[in-house]
């Protein structure tokens, strides 16, 4: 028989694998297939490949243009092993933002990163939000960028490349054993290539079951209006919202490079 952990009841407030019970010595067989499956639901979001197009009909749904983009790496593989590939552009998509109309207050980057799916599920609807705050005031918006094969700091290029104040980029995070769709949202202020990573905001992990959009677009105005009233980003920005919010997690740190 599985012995039952005192502590089960807390599962129903966290997806993190704690009070599994146990069989003899080991887990129980139903805890050791969830975890096999969460493992290879993992893996599978690192290697899927980013649907642009059904990306930009969302996001054209919603008004909003999409302009497709890729990074240096030419191949998963490539991105995976040459991470440094994935910080820059493809010369192409380079000579397509040299050409386009210069200067914005914000550039809106989305980049599929370690996660495909989180760009795919989460992109659209956090975007959704996010616009409907700042609709409100006077800001000028890129065209949202869909970078293929992009890290985050590819949005450096594409800033200061397009000549705008700061950059967004939303990018799929490295994917965890509970979360394959966790999505990241950075902020750099006067984004150019070389930009260290200290000098760059992010709130993680959103995703319904993890800091919901409406939360996730709160937090991220305050940082975009405080950024742009001190004209800085990164560590000398603290994120110090209360009440709308003030339940989600808002760090200064990368977690898909």
């Amino acid at each position: 028989m599985d012995e039952k952990n005192p502590w089960q009841a807390l599962r129903a407030h966290t997806a993190a694998r704690i009070a599994l019970g146990r069989r003899g010595v080991s887990v129980p067989t139903s805890a050791q297939l969830a975890f096999q499956l969460a493992h290879a639901q993992a893996r599978d979001a690192v290697h899927l490949a980013l649907d642009g197009e059904a990306l930009a009909r969302d996001l054209a749904a919603q008004g909003q243009d999409c302009v497709p983009l890729h990074s240096a790496a030419t191949t998963r593989a490539d991105y995976l092993q040459r991470p440094d590939l994935g910080r820059r552009l493809d010369d192409v998509s380079r000579a397509r933002l040299v050409a386009s109309e210069p200067g914005v207050d914000l550039a809106l980057v989305a980049a599929d990163g370690l996660s495909a799916l989180a760009i795919q599920r989460h992109a659209a609807p956090f975007l959704a939000a996010l616009c409907a705050r700042l609709a409100r005031e006077a800001w000028t918006l890129s065209p949202v960028y869909v970078v293929a094969q992009g890290r985050v700091a590819i949005g450096d290029e594409v800033g200061e490349l397009i000549k705008a104040r700061a950059v967004l980029v939303l990018i799929g995070e490295r994917p965890g054993l509970s979360s394959p769709d966790s999505l990241g949202l950075y902020l750099s202020w006067a984004p150019r290539v070389g930009l260290l990573d200290e000098r760059r905001n992010c709130i993680s992990n959103v995703r319904p079951e993890g800091l919901a959009y409406a939360q996730a677009a709160y937090r991220l105005h305050y940082l975009l209006s405080q950024a742009f009233s001190r004209q800085l980003s990164g560590v000398a920005l603290k994120d110090e919202t209360v009440g709308e919010g003030s339940v989600a997690v808002g760090r200064n740190f990368l977690l898909a490079k």
